[in-house]
């Protein structure tokens, strides 16, 4: 038999492709349990947001439900369960990047687009950060989630440093924001409250970069970045609880 290419593979879809093949397998049947994500962590010698982007593509690919405060459940892969759902499915790429390693490496490259953004904005592009952080309360007071205003105000800053290769590594990752496994998960953990939290800190971003203060302005950005991967990073029950109306 000849040997087949070697290709690399994203983290989470290693995990991924060991759960899938445990389940093949009959280690879990079908409507049970599988173990609590911290415990496939250990297990597997990975983090915890591994497994989680993990366990997302794989309810993406309908191998799974999560029932958040309850856990994870296999789901019947037989021809006629699958045939029932063929085409509600979104199409998950092999080579979509795991949400929670996009806001990592955002946290990153935007921690120094806001920092040159602080010295070498024009007033255009505050005034465009000012009205995307308006549209976003906007939109956050219409109960309404403010993904158009965070772009904006993203794009506003990253434009702010005048160089091609930023503005389209930027852009870049808002398209993989737009992915199946990214929207699945902000299904579960993006709340009007929480967004009104990121709200305040993008105010603080706008804050530093009118100041001209580079280093508060990475700051800032990184504090953004770092409160958004731990509000995807909580526990399934706790993003019930989030989900549930006040």
């Amino acid at each position: 038999m000849p040997l087949q290419t070697v290709e690399p593979q994203r983290l989470y879809r290693q995990i991924a492709g060991q759960l899938r093949a445990l389940i093949t397998a009959g280690e879990w049947a079908v409507d049970s349990r599988l173990p609590a994500e911290r415990d496939l962590a250990k297990q597997l010698g990975v983090s915890r947001p591994s497994v989680r982007e993990a366990l997302i593509a794989m309810e993406v690919e309908g191998w799974v439900e999560i029932r958040t405060g309850s856990g994870v459940y296999v789901l019947d892969r037989s021809s006629q369960a699958s045939r029932k759902h063929q085409g509600t499915r979104p199409e998950l790429s092999p080579d979509e990047w795991g949400p929670l390693e996009l806001i990592r490496a955002r946290r990153v490259i935007e921690g120094e687009t806001a920092a040159i953004a602080a010295t070498q904005a024009k007033r255009q592009h505050i005034d465009a950060m000012a009205r995307a952080v308006d549209a976003m309360r906007s939109d956050a007071d219409r109960a309404v989630l403010p993904l158009e205003g965070d772009r904006a105000f993203h794009t506003a800053i990253v434009e702010a440093t005048d160089n091609v290769v930023l503005i389209e590594t930027v852009q870049r990752f808002w398209d993989s924001r737009r992915g199946p496994l990214f929207e699945r998960l902000g299904g579960y953990f993006e709340t009007v409250q929480s967004w009104r939290a990121a709200i305040t800190e993008h105010e603080a971003i706008l804050d530093a970069v009118r100041q001209r203060d580079a280093a508060a302005a990475r700051l800032a950005m990184h504090e953004h970045m770092d409160n958004s991967h731990t509000r995807f990073s909580v526990s399934w029950r706790q993003a019930q609880k989030l989900k549930e109306p006040r």
